[in-house]
């Protein structure tokens, strides 16, 4: 067995973060389940010169490079949900999706739209891009125009993917709207959301704005903060008697400092619901000699670690600094990749 093969033999549902063709492929042998994509991953793919000819043939079509680049992330999509479509059938819609990402620059401070208008196009764009693609995921951020969103999408019977969750306000207002939505649509049969909570941004934060966290409780923070939402999750959900599962996607699990071991997200969080990994990681855990896996996801780390976090860490103020980021680093790949076809679009000519 080998160690990511143990991983998902302990109850982890194991997704690529990537749509990397060849990657896809590789991993589902690895035993993934599921994909997820966003516009850093379709500009590195470009950056390879592998998709220049299916490059040249949608600029041929499409005149503007922002319809381009949606076009070729929808192909890159597509391909990905082909590998996992008989998880999809075989789980009956629990497992095999990739997740879509919409319009990032509809978080962009530029954006002149207000935050209900901003909610009304997530939800034209959801059933944009879910039509007709039965294990494709919607990604919707947990900021206020996403959040407003998800009720109606969630009635619209698309299948959600809530991103850029670092607080338990987020996640619950996300849960929330989405099971209202839910509600509203009466038929559960096909009814599926997951909630992405980032773990090691959170590790980063606190190591340089809660420098005074005890030496035990430094570098836990997003662990504790993942597994206590997880927990919550878990029970919200269990009596509900829904055909599929309503999970966390325990997202951003590649180590931020090379002091930390590959697997130290991977390794904690493992045992339930799903994590999407880096390719990076899932390479680096699966060269580890004879390394396996356990349920961890529900151990907590002692009480007086627990207290020190609870006493230090304001996590109202986590989640502002981390969503500026985040919105940050969620806009400007999108203009970047933009920007990337625009200078293919000169040199394939």
């Amino acid at each position: 067995m080998t160690p990511l093969e143990s991983l998902v033999a302990c109850g982890t549902k194991l997704w690529l973060d990537s749509v990397d063709p060849d990657l896809v492929i590789e991993n589902r042998q690895f035993g993934a389940t599921g994909a997820t994509s966003n516009p850093i991953i379709i500009s590195d793919l470009i950056k390879t010169g592998r998709f220049d000819a299916e490059l040249r043939d949608l600029m041929k079509e499409l005149p503007s490079d922002d319809d381009v680049a949606w076009q070729l992330t929808d192909k890159l999509v597509r391909r990905a949900q082909e590998v996992f479509a008989k998880v999809h059938e075989t789980t009956h819609g629990n497992d095999g999706y990739v997740s879509f990402e919409l319009d990032p620059l509809l978080e962009d401070p530029a954006c002149p739209l207000s935050v209900a208008d901003k909610a009304r196009r997530y939800v034209e764009l959801g059933a944009k891009w879910h039509k007709g693609r039965v294990n494709r995921m919607i990604k919707v951020p947990a900021t206020p125009a996403g959040l407003a969103a998800l009720e109606d999408l969630a009635a619209a019977g698309v299948p959600l993917n809530v991103t850029l969750i670092f607080s338990q306000r987020q996640y619950q207002a996300a849960r929330d709207a989405i099971w209202r939505g839910a509600q509203k649509r009466g038929d559960f049969k096909a009814f599926k959301s997951v909630y992405s909570i980032f773990v090691s941004r959170i590790d980063v934060y606190t190591a340089k704005q809660v420098p005074t966290l005890s030496p035990a409780a430094q570098g836990l923070v997003g662990i504790v903060n993942a597994q206590r939402l997880w927990a919550e999750n878990a029970e919200f959900w269990k009596d509900k008697k829904l055909p599929l599962q309503q999970e966390i996607i325990f997202a951003s699990t590649g180590v931020k400092s090379d002091k930390d071991p590959a697997d130290k997200y991977v390794a904690a969080l493992a045992g339930a619901d799903i994590q999407t990994n880096p390719p990076a990681t899932n390479a680096a855990i699966q060269k580890m000699p004879a390394k396996t896996f356990q349920r961890m996801v529900d151990k907590l780390p002692p009480k007086e670690v627990l207290a020190d976090i609870d006493a230090k860490v304001d996590f109202q103020k986590l989640e502002e600094t981390l969503m500026e980021e985040g919105l940050k680093k969620f806009a400007d790949p999108q203009k970047a990749l933009v920007a990337l076809i625009g200078e293919k679009r000169s040199s394939l000519r």
